[in-house]
């Protein structure tokens, strides 16, 4: 599957994704102490959903704009998705937003000023896109690295507070097994850390497989959030399955997500089969 991100910004993927990172965002900044966001495979930060890629595949039309399209949200929810739609910004024609923030420019947005973040974009054409939407900003150090070598140069945070967000495009084999590998690294290097993993769940079999090492790797902590939107009619998008891992969620940010994903789901459903899931891989302790 070609992930290049131009091509499915704004989707239903990426509403589930940016709404949850936006309340582990919010959940860090309660405390006075710094932290600092890292971004393992950062993109090109902001997207223009005019563009040809938007154009040729618009899959936003599913995604951010059924939400922005939507009747107000009952009060809690509508709180809960404040911090993503501010970041998401106007959408003054057919509920397409101007642009559509990568995780960058969401939580460039939603971090404050004694704040780190720590992006790496391998691909030079992504990471000149990336430089040029975020603009200047002190608080940015932007790598070129593999994006798991650069996770484990960034481990442990001098801060020792933040988050890590993993989500890669998904286009070479063995992405999983990677993942597993950085993670067994990772949590050695700052076990306390929250790390967020997004990933398309296309085979069933190869997520359960995937999903068991990732439970095997800590004694506490890690949830597990999956979204299906149902059959798209043909022709149409062939993903229709995504999903989450979360080690280490701040505290209530799991009742949060489940809060959000049962008022997402019917709302980005496609067909048949709509349906979402909440559980702890490995409950808290």
């Amino acid at each position: 599957m070609n992930y290049r991100h131009g091509f499915h910004a704004g989707n239903f993927a990426d509403v589930v994704k940016h709404a949850t990172l936006a309340r582990v965002l919010v959940a860090l900044a309660q405390k006075d102490a710094a932290f600092r966001y890292i971004d393992t495979h950062a993109g090109a930060g902001r997207y223009d959903l005019a563009s040809e890629r938007s154009q040729r595949s618009p899959e936003w039309r599913d995604g951010i704009a059924r939400l922005l399209a939507a009747q107000p949200a009952p009060p809690s929810v509508a709180a809960l998705l404040r911090p993503y739609l501010e970041s998401v910004g106007p959408a003054p024609t057919d509920h397409r937003p101007v642009s559509y923030p990568g995780s960058p420019a969401i939580a460039q947005r939603l971090t404050r000023p004694q704040d780190v973040l720590a992006l790496n974009e391998k691909h030079p054409e992504e990471r000149e896109a990336l430089e040029g939407a975020l603009g200047a900003d002190r608080r940015l150090r932007i790598g070129a690295l593999d994006g798991y070598v650069a996770l484990g140069a960034l481990l442990p945070p001098k801060e020792r507070r933040g988050l890590v967000l993993i989500d890669p495009p998904f286009e070479a084999i063995g992405e999983h097994g990677r993942i597993v590998d950085a993670m067994r690294g990772a949590l050695r290097k700052w076990p306390q850390g929250c790390y967020v993993i997004w990933r398309p769940i296309k085979d069933r079999a190869e997520d359960s497989t995937f999903l068991t090492e990732l439970k095997g790797l800590a004694r506490a902590n890690v949830a597990n959030v999956e979204q299906d939107v149902g059959r798209a009619p043909a022709p149409g998008p062939a993903l229709r399955r995504a999903g989450l891992v979360i080690f280490n969620p701040p505290y209530r940010v799991f009742d949060e997500i489940v809060e959000l994903i049962a008022y997402l789901t019917p709302l980005l459903a496609r067909g048949d089969g709509a349906g979402f899931q909440c559980d702890w891989l490995v409950p808290p302790a």
